[in-house]
């Protein structure tokens, strides 16, 4: 990994070496597995090589495939003691309360198995009103409604013992989403 790194930033050895303050032959060890860096190198090597600390410590670095940005490709993580809700443009590594948080999947239930996850959609005037036939009980609740389309996303946070509806405003084709906090997401393409 640090040879592919260093030769991504169009780096010698030796100009690595002279970055860090040590000889390029270091550089040969670390790469051919014969050596490690010192501990005081850590942090300026990751500098040098754009990376985190925790990259390179996990031998493996992040590359952004959501280089067009596209907000449909949002990802949802929800907390299982708090409720916190995490969004990102992608996946991530999130936690919460000392809890690793899995992405949320989209749940393929068939209407005539769950009819209380069948999403509604009504156009009324420039507004989506979405509402579910869901039980929203303190045990079992819709947690969180989401319109997203190519550049936006908005999120409703809704609570027990209210409906499982909201409105949001049209912008066009996307996807709205909801999550059941027993049952998890379910969506609709709009």
């Amino acid at each position: 990994m640090l040879k592919e790194l260093r030769e991504r930033k169009k780096l010698t050895q030796k100009e690595l070496a002279e970055k860090l303050l040590i000889s390029d032959k270091t550089i040969s060890k670390w790469e051919t597995g014969k050596g490690l860096p010192d501990i005081t190198l850590v942090t300026p090597l990751a500098e040098a090589l754009s990376i985190s600390v925790a990259e390179l410590f996990a031998g493996e670095y992040a590359i952004n495939d959501n280089c067009s940005a596209n907000v449909k490709k949002l990802k949802f993580y929800v907390c299982p003691i708090c409720g916190n809700i995490i969004t990102s443009f992608g996946e991530g590594d999130f936690n919460c309360c000392g809890v690793k948080l899995p992405v949320l999947t989209v749940e393929e239930d068939s209407p005539e198995e769950s009819p209380e996850h069948i999403i509604n959609v009504e156009k009324i005037e420039h507004d989506f009103f979405v509402h579910m036939e869901h039980p929203m009980t303190k045990q079992h609740y819709i947690s969180f409604m989401a319109y997203v389309t190519s550049d936006r996303y908005t999120l409703v946070k809704l609570y027990p013992e209210q409906n499982a509806e909201c409105r949001f405003m049209s912008r066009g084709h996307g996807i709205i989403y909801a999550y059941c906090n027993r049952h998890g997401l379910f969506k609709l393409n709009v």
